[in-house]
């Protein structure tokens, strides 16, 4: 079977007592357009998306009337970040963009992989995280820019 788009996302369609099978990706195959994934029944599929987007939890590959091919998405190792200040957001923003690190946001907590400099960087300057194994909505994307 190949999968060429997804049909939309388990947050917005009722599983309606349809079986589930899930397909277990990390958050860096999360952008990737062509792959091969077994589902958790054992069935290969190939994934090769027309358009250029993210996969994201909870995605629907497949569905019919008794079945559901759906995306889950494993743990990754996160620093979450909780700064008490402006000023400790404002310094730590800027010294991960000066790393070029991907972050995600949410609610108060800033989300980063885990990065042992990063984690001495965290207790040199004070602020407060937590190490955690944490699913992600959603892939780590690296924004690409040249210093000109």
């Amino acid at each position: 079977m190949i999968i060429e788009q997804i049909v939309g996302n388990v947050a917005d369609v009722a599983a309606s007592g349809r079986h589930i099978e899930k397909v277990y990706l990390s958050s860096d195959d999360l952008v990737k357009r062509i792959q091969r994934v077994t589902t958790d029944h054992g069935h290969e599929i190939g994934i090769r998306l027309r358009d250029p987007k993210d996969l994201s939890d909870g995605d629907i590959l497949y569905m019919n009337e008794r079945n559901m091919i759906v995306v889950s998405v494993t743990n990754d190792d996160l620093l979450v970040l909780r700064p008490s200040t402006m000023k400790q957001m404002g310094e730590i923003a800027h010294q991960l963009g000066n790393r070029h690190l991907p972050a995600q946001f949410e609610g108060e907590e800033m989300l980063v992989q885990y990065d042992y400099l990063v984690e001495e960087l965290l207790q040199q300057l004070e602020i407060p995280y937590s190490r955690e194994e944490r699913k992600v909505k959603k892939a780590f994307r690296h924004i690409g820019h040249h210093h000109g």
